[in-house]
């Protein structure tokens, strides 16, 4: 059962892992940004926005940041999907990944996903993650949805359309790269794995990734696991499987080592040589948890990653 996190945590709590009903992940607190206090509130709009909505999604609504030059021009777009209980405003205040896109010219799309019985919000994205016997929901449908709703909106490059997903979120976003890869240009996935079983995922073409993982995840392990008797690969496997479809090396290359957070290092590891326009690397937290302090410059970075990629 959840250990319970004292009130100040509360607003930056993630039940972030996996489990089954009966078989809850521990509660943990993630420490956001340094300055993560200005994050935007995702539900005002911009001042040169004029009267476009600030959420889509009808009966499903997500909140939409704009950039503050927003002018009509084509813009990333990036879709924030939270982990298993969480929401997408407590996984914004944790990442501050709208406070760093907005700046960037980016559209920063944040969804909920539904909620289970026991009242906990979930994706339905691969078999270990995270249905837990809830009524099915067509989650790739609705996600996709969102995206043609945004297109249709506000003046999206459809060559730069992004998911970011943490947990429960990252596995979502690799069920979207093996059933609408066509959709999306790149994802950055925090401790989000794939399907164990290969045949599970036959995308139509590859996909760029980011993932980001650390390596004292005791919820969704760095070496891979199981949830609820359900196995999962680990992150090296998970972004292996990624290069090969995109055509890189199957021997990554150690590239830039640097300071995640400020108790935490990452070494990143790529695989090179992808078929053109695809790039696949994993960042190493060394002693990272399953919520990761972010330090400063980390989100830039990632964001960084992301806007350089295009489908």
């Amino acid at each position: 059962m959840p250990r319970f996190l004292p009130a100040t945590s509360l607003a930056l709590v993630l039940a972030l892992g996996c489990g089954g009903d009966d078989d809850l992940p521990a509660l943990d607190g993630g420490t956001p940004p340094a300055d993560a206090g200005t994050t935007e509130d995702a539900g005002t709009p911009t001042p040169d926005a004029g009267s476009l909505p600030t959420s889509i999604g009808g009966d499903r609504p997500a909140n939409v940041v704009l950039p503050r030059d927003y002018d009509g021009t084509p813009r990333p777009l990036v879709i924030l999907l939270h982990g298993y209980g969480a929401s997408g405003s407590a996984q914004d205040l944790y990442l501050g990944l709208s406070r760093t896109a907005r700046p960037r010219g980016m559209i920063t799309v944040i969804p909920d996903g539904t909620q289970n019985t026991g009242g906990q919000r979930f994706w339905n994205a691969t078999d270990a993650c995270c249905l837990f016997g809830a009524t099915p929901v067509d989650d790739v449908a609705y996600i996709t949805g969102l995206v043609d709703e945004a297109i249709a909106t506000y003046a999206v490059d459809e060559d730069r359309v992004y998911l970011f997903g943490h947990s429960n979120g990252g596995f979502m976003s690799h069920r979207l790269a093996c059933d609408a890869p066509e959709r999306f240009a790149a994802i950055i996935t925090l401790a989000g794995t794939t399907f164990s079983d290969e045949s599970r995922c036959t995308p139509s073409r590859p996909m760029s990734l980011l993932h980001i993982h650390g390596t004292a995840d005791e919820t969704i392990a760095y070496p891979g696991g199981a949830i609820s008797g359900i196995t999962y690969p680990g992150a090296v496997e998970t972004a292996a499987r990624l290069g090969a479809r995109a055509g890189c090396d199957t021997e990554p290359t150690e590239g830039e080592r640097f300071d995640f957070a400020s108790d935490a290092v990452s070494q990143e590891t790529i695989h090179g040589n992808c078929d053109e326009g695809y790039d696949v690397r994993l960042w190493t937290l060394e002693d990272g948890t399953h919520i990761p302090g972010w330090g400063s410059g980390s989100m830039d970075r990632a964001l960084d990653w992301l806007l350089a990629q295009s489908r």
